[in-house]
């Protein structure tokens, strides 16, 4: 059967995203453990996966509108496994309030008690499900993700906006990053006097 250039177009551009998102995370993961010397690092990354983040989920809802809408192409696909189909919803919002809190850690400071509670305890949702979902889907990204960036006769029609795309998140969220770096400061002045740092 011949790719289809909606569908297929949409998958790769979800993988692609999925592997931009694998790498940043796994960036993310090494500041939260040693978070005191990497908080700026982590708050630029945490700000840079925005944009990024904001593509994967455009993408999979984009799949998951053009699949309920009877859209011929997708249907043929066919829907996720029942049990990642049900655990979507809680992957999705558990991502939004990670980054919503963390956002909002930014602008309140150090004084947001309850608002570093909701981020801490989102984490461990959204660890468990995305931890789920990523070894659920993870042969399948390191299947496809490549296709548009290796040669290939004829190409899948959209390459240039499925790259494009891509960079442009990237390129977003190092913009974000760098406007909003500046927000860490009162964090890290705050744990430098907590634990009693010269």
């Amino acid at each position: 059967m011949p790719p289809s250039e909606g569908a297929d177009g949409n998958e790769r551009l979800t993988a692609g995203a999925a592997v931009v998102l694998f790498v940043l995370l796994a960036v993310e993961g090494v500041t939260i453990v040693f978070l005191r010397p990497l908080f700026s690092v982590h708050v630029f990354v945490g700000m840079l996966l925005i944009p990024p983040v904001a593509l994967k989920v455009g993408s999979t809802g984009w799949r998951f509108f053009r699949y309920y809408s009877g859209r011929e192409e997708y249907v043929r696909k066919g829907p996720p496994l029942l049990p990642l189909r049900l655990l979507a919803p809680v992957v999705v919002l558990s991502t939004v309030a990670l980054f919503a809190t963390g956002v909002a850690l930014l602008v309140v400071g150090p004084r947001g008690g309850i608002v570093l509670g909701l981020h801490k305890a989102s984490f461990v949702v959204w660890l468990v499900a995305t931890g789920i979902h990523v070894l659920a889907h993870l042969g399948r990204m390191r299947r496809i993700a490549p296709r548009d960036w290796r040669p290939e006769r004829p190409r899948l029609r959209g390459l240039s906006a499925r790259r494009g795309l891509l960079a442009g998140s990237i390129v977003a969220g190092t913009i974000l990053a760098i406007t909003t770096i500046q927000y860490a400061q009162p964090w890290i002045h705050w744990m430098a006097a907590f634990h009693g740092d010269h």
